[in-house]
Parts: structure tokens; C-alpha cells; sequence
């Protein structure tokens, strides 16, 4: 973790497209320059965090950071478009999308799952979503080193690319809209959508799905976990490929 402080460093960093994963304003403060980090961040699809004095002091220690600190991430990411082209080179490729998928365990735990399902490339969430960080890489046991992610503000801009380039939209929701998982065919370039912890996809991503699925539930809690739900589908997804390949 690379940490930026001081007003002037944060907003430069802010205007040179660096990685950052979530920038922390301590509440309360005013001014130009303040204002002027708060329109960039915006302008670039960046979370903003304002802390209370004391949290942004346990946070900041002995820094200097005039009240701004900015968190690079540990990951380099790539261009969406450059993920998914680069992901034509197979006859069927698959996508992943992450949307606002907030618990640092979740997302490290769905990035091995990706990783050992195949997946050809993640696309995640900047904005509600969790950062990229030291749990993560910890909890995808290696897994973020060998994944190509990248990371949008609007998910819209991504999916339909992904639609000019062929592939199906496929979203995990547990809507009466959903249809089984398994009843489905997963031939194609196909990306698979998954959403929040709590909320799921939200509803205009899931209006952009040609196909919603759910995993039947046989006891009384109603839902998986996010990260057992997305093996579920993506093994499913292997499995028909995989019988295809050997008719």
C-alpha cells in the first residue's frame, strides 16, 4: 500500500490517473483546493471517504496531510477494452463483473474462484465497491497475480462493449424474472454479472442482461454467498463446455 498526503500531491495524482483506491478527507475542512479534490474525484469516478478528526489522526499518525491522504493500489489495472479484446483470442471467452461487491474477504475469495474457474478477465466496480488491497491479495491466495482486472466507474460503458463484441450478458439474481442456472445455455463469449452482498446486481445492470439465473434454494436461508454462488455458476459453466468439447 502507497499512501499520498498533502493536498496538492492528491490532487496531482488525482489528475494523472493514478490507481487510487479510495482517498480519505478529514470532515469539516473547506476551501478551494478541497473543493478542487472533491471535483476531480468525482470527474474520475473515485470514493471519497471523509473521517472524523480522531479516525483520520489514527489513521494519518505522524504525516503531514494537511487532511488528505490518498490509497494507491497494489494492482495495475487494465483497460476494459483492452481486457475484453484480448480475451477474443479464444472461441469462447469469459468475463466476470463484480458490481459494488463491497467485503474485501468477498472479493478476494471470488478472485480465486475466478481464477480457478478460467476466467479470462475481471471487471469491478470503482465506486461503493471494495478496494484492491493487502486482504484481498491475501485472501485470493495468489490468485490476484495471475487475473487481468480492471476496474470502471460505470458499468454500462463496459457491457455494451462486451454486446458490439458478441458476448451474452449473463446477470446472477435471484429475482422471479431468474430462470435455474442450470437450465441455460452458456455457449459463446459469455460474461457473467454478480452483485452485492446484500443487494445483489442493481436493477439497471440487470435490465442489461439478455439472460438472469438463480441456484435453486433446497434449506431455509435464501441465499449463498457471494463467492460460493459465482463457483456454482462458473463451474456450471465449464461443465457444459466441457461436455460440448468431447461430443
Amino acid at each position: 500500500m502507497e499512501i499520498i498526503y498533502g493536498r496538492k500531491p492528491v490532487l496531482e495524482a488525482i489528475n494523472a490517473k493514478e490507481d487510487i483506491e479510495v482517498i480519505y478527507v478529514a470532515y469539516g475542512l473547506h476551501g478551494e483546493a478541497i473543493n478542487r479534490i472533491f471535483t476531480a474525484a468525482k470527474k474520475n469516478n473515485l470514493k471519497i471517504t471523509q473521517l472524523s478528526s480522531k479516525k483520520f489522526k489514527q489513521l494519518a499518525g505522524n504525516l503531514n496531510t494537511q487532511g488528505v491522504m490518498a490509497i494507491k493500489s497494489i494492482y495495475k489495472f487494465m483497460d476494459y477494452r483492452d481486457l475484453i479484446d484480448n480475451s477474443l483470442v479464444k472461441k469462447e471467452p469469459l468475463i466476470l463483473i463484480l458490481d459494488t461487491l463491497q467485503d474485501t474477504h468477498n472479493l478476494g475469495a471470488v478472485l480465486r474462484t475466478a481464477e480457478c474457474a478460467g476466467v479470462d478477465g475481471v471487471i469491478i466496480t470503482s465506486i461503493d465497491s471494495a478496494p484492491v488491497n493487502e486482504t484481498v491479495a491475501k485472501i485470493s491466495a495468489g490468485a490476484l497475480s495471475h487475473l487481468k482486472i480492471s476496474r470502471v466507474g460505470n458499468l454500462m460503458q463496459p457491457i455494451k462493449y462486451l454486446k458490439e463484441k458478441g458476448f451474452w450478458i449473463f446477470g446472477a439474481d435471484v429475482s422471479e424474472k431468474s430462470i435455474n442456472y442450470d437450465t441455460v445455455d452458456y455457449s459463446g463469449p459469455i460474461a457473467l454479472i454478480v452483485g452485492n452482498e446484500e443487494k445483489g446486481i442493481r436493477r439497471l445492470v440487470a435490465e442489461e442482461c439478455d439472460f438472469l439465473v438463480k441456484i435453486p434454494m433446497k434449506g431455509k436461508i435464501d441465499s449463498l454467498n457471494v463467492s460460493v454462488a459465482t463457483g456454482v455458476i462458473l463451474f456450471e459453466i465449464n461443465r457444459q463446455r466441457s461436455i460440448k468439447r468431447q461430443d
